[in-house]
């Protein structure tokens, strides 16, 4: 045990030095920062509008991993609910009106800055976390919380970059409703909870029920939970009551086959500890029998993710009517295309069920488009050959041609068969 315990050792400490941004790189990610923010106040100052401008996310919180490309949110922080509109309507700087908006339950922008990606985030100054009219209201409280636990914790913020960088390579890592994994957040708190990263790895491979996680106390026990928060809350199979608001589960947006990918990761490294557990995971493509690709005109990010795997998940339901799907994953682009990869096998025969034998006319009708039609329980069934991918491909593009329009996909085309 000892000795499987020495080699996982070894093997984070290099992870860290792997993953952890080296002193220059934080100094001139906080200078660009700092160009971004001076100018936001600045011309905030100058229109006389009230308004706090702080770093959030990962590098406020010292828990920022190295990448190619970094995300940095700037949160401006309104003292009145109106004032948001300013900012909205990109008149609140002059940085803005070059920058792309992103619409969403509250629009932000986006300013890109060398390798840094900014994104500039109206919020509503509040003092209670009840007082939150969108659910980014609360980002100070969660800058706040997370380094008052790393102030604790001094080791905290490097095992955090572990959990992110790990989640990262297992393509678990993130929010969004097209990953519906780990956000940075999430991880930050769970981290935090169970001490370091191999401690909450460790939890999560023993656990096998909903794990339910309320730091604060906020409810007298786990039954507790589950009966007083929001119903639609608890439909993640981690439940972690966050810190700052007690009606929030901040895992809720986590589904149970992410999570189910990552235990698996998690039970695999516990057993056969090695560095490329941290290693990209890139999708086998040789695998695959079957690679499409499709494009959408909605924006980029959660939104135009989100309409791709939606679309995937339709061709992949009209597809099992013809084929059986072994197996089968999706990857998007982070722009407007996805790709869905299947490994597929043909059908020898479908069935298509028909109306009872107690409905004459239609049965007769049943009988006249069908050849082999067999009668059980009453009912009559018809067996027919499998179509070929090209012949159900072809109907598809031509049945669902509405539906592909309403959903903003734009070109479906066959990358591999």
């Amino acid at each position: 045990m000892k000795k499987a315990d020495d080699k996982i050792k070894k093997i984070l400490e290099k992870q860290i030095s792997l993953v952890k941004p080296s002193d220059e790189e934080i100094k001139g990610i906080n200078e660009e920062t700092r160009q971004i923010v001076g100018e936001i106040e600045k011309n905030l100052k100058k229109k006389k509008i009230k308004a706090e401008v702080f770093v959030g996310g990962s590098l406020a919180k010292g828990t920022l991993i190295r990448k190619k490309d970094y995300d940095i949110d700037i949160f401006v922080r309104f003292f009145e609910n109106k004032d948001i509109s300013e900012l909205n309507q990109g008149s609140a700087t002059p940085i803005l009106k070059k920058a792309e908006r992103v619409h969403g339950s509250r629009d932000y922008f986006r300013v890109r800055r060398k390798n840094i990606l900014f994104e500039i985030i109206p919020v509503l100054k509040i003092n209670h976390p009840e007082e939150a009219k969108n659910i980014t209201d609360l980002s100070y409280f969660h800058v706040s919380y997370v380094l008052n636990e790393t102030r604790k914790n001094k080791k905290l913020a490097e095992e955090i970059m572990l959990a992110k960088s790990f989640c990262f390579s297992k393509r678990v890592y993130g929010a969004e409703s097209y990953i519906r994994g780990f956000s940075g957040y999430a991880l930050e708190l769970l981290v935090s909870h169970y001490k370091s990263f191999l401690g909450f790895i460790r939890a999560v491979n023993k656990e096998k029920r909903m794990i339910v996680i309320d730091p604060k106390k906020f409810y007298s026990n786990r039954e507790d939970v589950l009966n007083q928060l929001n119903e639609s809350k608890l439909a993640s199979p981690i439940v972690f009551v966050d810190p700052t608001f007690k009606q929030r589960n901040a895992l809720a947006a986590l589904s149970s086959e992410t999570f189910s990918k990552f235990k698996t990761a998690c039970s695999l490294f516990l057993k056969r500890p090695s560095e490329k557990s941290f290693e990209d995971e890139k999708i086998d493509e040789k695998s695959f029998n079957l690679i499409l690709e499709a494009s959408t005109n909605r924006q980029e990010g959660d939104i135009a993710g989100s309409k791709l795997l939606k679309f995937s998940r339709l061709f992949s339901g009209k597809l099992e009517r013809y084929f059986k799907i072994k197996k089968s994953d999706f990857s998007y682009d982070g722009k407007k295309s996805g790709r869905l990869y299947l490994k597929i096998e043909k059908m020898k025969s479908i069935i298509y069920s028909g109306p009872p034998i107690n409905k004459p006319e239609r049965l007769l009708a049943f009988r006249e488009k069908h050849k082999n039609v067999f009668i059980k329980k009453h009912v009559a069934y018809a067996r027919e050959k499998s179509l070929s991918f090209k012949l159900f491909f072809n109907k598809f593009l031509k049945q669902e041609k509405k539906v592909m329009r309403e959903m903003g996909i734009t070109r479906l085309r066959v990358i591999k068969r």
